[in-house]
């Protein structure tokens, strides 16, 4: 099976995000553009994997989860991969938090061990709208970056699972169903202030 490893948002944003890019998908460029319920954050490809290591995927993704805290990460932002003038990718972007980044290499490292390919270039976290046509030209994107500077759109979400999910090739596009569901280690409760430590002097 296909698989991947992705932060999925909450249903409520991802119809907001669907719903403020409605001006791109309106514009008429050359994408195949994402469905609402298929928005999420990639944070591993891992790609066809047999049936009997699934177990030890779950089990990397999951080791990689306890380690992690569950944390805010904001959205915001909107641009293309590898460039505005002839993007593959047109994203929302979000934010790099310390979290996110170790929970990345966490995954990068646990799946590491298990022979799976670690990513060496630097780490864009994103939300993908749509893929470009393979036949679309430079002149096909000219209002792009119009578009994205006239689009308001900033929001927080929580974050406190990693999903396995599995990604199934469709003539309608892919469809991506989740195998294993971890819940993010959870924060640690702030310490209450000791008795009489208000922090003012007593002389």
């Amino acid at each position: 099976m296909r698989l991947f490893v992705a932060l999925n948002l909450p249903d409520a944003e991802r119809q907001r995000i669907h719903s403020v890019a409605a001006t791109l998908r309106n514009a008429g460029f050359p994408v195949r553009w994402v469905s609402a319920e298929s928005l999420h954050i990639t944070m591993k490809f891992l790609g066809e994997v047999r049936h009997d290591r699934v177990g030890s995927v779950v089990g990397a993704v999951e080791a990689a989860a306890s380690k992690t805290p569950a944390f805010d990460l904001g959205l915001g932002g909107f641009g293309a991969f590898p460039a505005l003038r002839r993007p593959r990718v047109i994203w929302l972007g979000a934010e790099a938090t310390p979290e996110l980044r170790c929970l990345k290499h966490d995954l990068e490292w646990g799946l590491g061990e298990l022979g799976f390919a670690r990513e060496v270039r630097a780490f864009a976290p994103h939300v993908t709208l749509g893929r470009a046509h393979a036949s679309s030209g430079a002149g096909d994107f000219r209002r792009l970056q119009e578009l994205f500077e006239a689009i308001e759109y900033a929001a927080t979400v929580r974050v406190d699972t990693v999903d396995l999910m599995r990604s199934t090739l469709t003539p309608a596009g892919a469809r991506y169903d989740v195998v294993e569901r971890m819940a993010l280690r959870a924060p640690v409760p702030a310490k209450p202030p000791a008795a009489g430590a208000s922090g003012e002097s007593r002389e």
